[in-house]
């Protein structure tokens, strides 16, 4: 039990929520911006240390027919990195439809 770092990889901006296993919640945290498509990550190392995450999740790019998106290899590797880099475990989560489902509770 303890806390998840969650980030929705993009090429131009890294999304960055926080979780507690605890309450089930989570929270947006920050929004990174990329430098030449590159991940921020002195930026993200200094979250990793301020959270001191047990585990981190990335968010996979999957289109409605099961395929793939396009960047979902990119963000593949930007997970590899993650782990390599700070030797977190990290989940890749199927992150289609998350837009709507937000939304939804929004407008609740």
């Amino acid at each position: 039990m303890g806390t998840l770092l969650g980030f929705d990889f993009g090429t131009r901006k890294i999304g960055v929520a926080v979780g507690e296993t605890v309450t089930g919640t989570a929270n947006a945290l920050t929004t990174l911006q990329s430098r030449g498509e590159r991940p921020d990550w002195p930026r993200i190392e200094a979250l990793i240390r301020e959270w001191q995450p047990l585990e981190a999740v990335v968010g996979l790019p999957v289109n409605m027919d099961d395929t793939e998106a396009s960047i979902a290899p990119r963000a593949r590797r930007f997970a590899r990195q993650l782990q390599g880099r700070f030797g977190l475990e990290v989940h890749l989560v199927d992150e289609r439809l998350t837009t709507i489902e937000a939304r939804s509770i929004l407008d609740r």
